[in-house]
């Protein structure tokens, strides 16, 4: 009977508010992907079949995270963070790593293909919050932050070797948001800012020829010979023409006859701006600003500090990638791989997102101290 009374307290204990904001974001998402897989004209609604199962297996995924509270599994965060770099290396192992878009990053599970770095940024982000968290306040000098950048460097490494830009910017705005939350002194930040601005050049001779490519194309976005301008230029004509209402849902041009290149995952957002005009765009954008800003909450009213990073670490994580996805179809960043968080087509993806979201939501449920 406790048992069932303490499990009673803990759900009414939920953010509602942020469930009710991600079921809105995938069921609007779930409308445009139904139109960018062209469903409506072929009759293969097999993608948005995927796409629901994906939303189920990841409502499982949360179930199964809430039942564990979330200060039990920091207790393994040096397992957690072993496991992580062995998922980032079997990628890189030859005849079970495959390659996608130039990165190393997949595993084939029979008729399903994973991205591990996916589920490592659930991982990363149990493990590495409880590094920060016994750094808290000492931060202040380049001699105490070192030992907590060296714990993160491995990550964005094998990152680097497969090679996932997109990816390791990911993980390093997780890493940035932890740190910057665990009052880190504000003229590292500024140091940390101009060496990063100073090491650009080196970090572009580094990179691989297709991370090389996307640079020069966002440098000279007029020049359509260069790979990834093109996407852009699609991209930017749909939005464009899309005005202030949308030419209607399964009424864009550039989406339906085909010019608007990976239309279901990197630029649906692109496909929401033609159907659904300027205001489709801005329910997207004011539903994700109420997203994050459920979990700052969160993160305020967490129990202790250890949940405190933990959602911080997530919200960093989905500030970027909704961000980078929205700010590459209109020419303001370089196009990389990053999907918009519930609304791209990709298992994988969505399943990181759910499961992440699992996390937010065990620190909120847990808030409060359950008494008898």
């Amino acid at each position: 009977m406790i048992e069932y009374k303490s499990t009673v307290k803990l759900i009414k204990q939920l953010d509602w508010k942020l469930i009710i904001i991600v079921l809105a974001i995938f069921s609007f998402g779930l409308l445009v992907l139904s139109s960018a897989t062209h469903a409506q004209i072929t009759g293969n609604y097999g993608q948005i079949y995927k796409q629901c199962m994906g939303f189920g297996l990841g409502i499982i995924m949360i179930i199964g995270i809430l039942l564990f509270d979330y200060n039990f599994l920091g207790k393994y965060y040096k397992a957690l963070y072993i496991i992580s770099l062995l998922m980032l290396v079997i990628v890189l192992i030859p005849g079970i790593g495959s390659s996608r878009g130039g990165a190393r990053s997949w595993i084939s599970l029979g008729p399903l293909d994973f991205q591990t770095s996916e589920l490592v940024k659930l991982t990363f982000i149990l493990s590495y919050a409880k590094i920060v968290e016994s750094k808290r306040g000492k931060l202040n000098t380049i001699k105490e932050i070192i030992p907590v950048v060296i714990y993160a460097l491995p990550f964005i490494g094998l990152l680097f070797a497969q090679p996932d830009l997109g990816t390791a910017i990911v993980f390093s705005c997780i890493i940035a948001s932890m740190l910057f939350i665990s009052g880190l002194d504000i003229k590292l930040i500024k140091k940390v800012i101009i060496i990063a601005l100073v090491s650009l050049p080196i970090m572009y001779m580094f990179m691989a020829s297709h991370q090389r490519e996307r640079i020069d194309a966002f440098l000279h976005p007029e020049d359509a010979t260069l790979k990834g301008n093109y996407q852009v230029m699609q991209s930017m004509i749909a939005i464009g023409s899309g005005g202030t209402t949308g030419k209607g849902l399964y009424n864009g041009t550039q989406n339906q006859e085909g010019f608007l290149p990976v239309q279901e995952s990197d630029f649906i957002f692109a496909v929401i701006g033609e159907e659904l005009g300027a205001l489709g765009m801005a329910t997207v954008i004011a539903l994700y600003a109420l997203f994050l800003t459920r979990m700052i909450a969160i993160a305020k009213e967490a129990k202790d500090f250890y949940g405190t990073l933990i959602v911080t670490g997530v919200m960093g994580m989905f500030a970027y990638q909704i961000i980078q996805n929205i700010g590459m179809t209109v020419a303001l960043i370089p196009v990389t791989g990053v999907t918009l968080p519930f609304i791209s087509y990709g298992g994988s993806s969505l399943l990181t997102s759910l499961a992440n979201l699992g996390l937010v939501l065990n620190v909120c449920m847990r808030r409060k101290k359950i008494n008898f």
